[in-house]
């Protein structure tokens, strides 16, 4: 019975170099330049036009998306207010410091987002804070009949016409 031979080892030429030597070094910076992922000239990526509709659009899915992902302070950071388009910039207005810094913390995602599904990017995002925003929600029955009758006065009318009233 002949026992197994283990294939010997195949011994390289090259002298070995030290991981402490300046030539690893020069090794690993030339290993690293020659390993780096091919980035495409920005002039080749798309640019098509978009309108604000299908910008809100994206907009508003992305958001959906972070809400369902659990991120819901993010979600409420774009869906505070619509943002607006000039060209490729996208303004957004937040309501202070604090939530403009958050927004920022993740708007690469966002930019990703908007870059890819409308084919453009030239796509920026421009953040304003205004500390005047007020907000969207009214807090009780009053405050949204106040709000409704501003919007159409007839409303009055419906209600005594039907004898209704503000209480449930």
């Amino acid at each position: 019975m002949e026992t197994p031979v283990a294939p010997k080892p195949e011994v390289s030429t090259e002298p070995k170099i030290s991981a402490f030597s300046l030539s690893s070094i020069r090794k690993k910076k030339e290993l690293e330049a020659s390993t780096k992922a091919y980035v495409k000239p920005t002039s080749v990526m798309p640019t098509e036009d978009f309108t604000e509709t299908e910008m809100l659009v994206q907009w508003n899915k992305y958001a959906q998306r972070l809400g369902d992902k659990g991120f819901k302070i993010m979600e409420a950071l774009l869906l505070i207010n619509d943002p607006t388009l000039d060209g490729t910039t996208i303004t957004l207005e937040l309501p202070n410091e604090g939530s403009k810094l958050d927004f920022e913390s993740q708007i690469n995602g966002l930019l990703g987002h908007l870059k890819g599904h409308l084919h453009n990017h030239d796509i920026t995002i421009q953040v304003n804070v205004n500390e005047a925003i007020e907000s969207k929600r009214s807090l009780n029955d009053q405050d949204r009949y106040n709000r409704l009758m501003e919007i159409n006065p007839n409303l009055d009318l419906l209600r005594t016409t039907f004898g209704l009233d503000l209480t449930s």
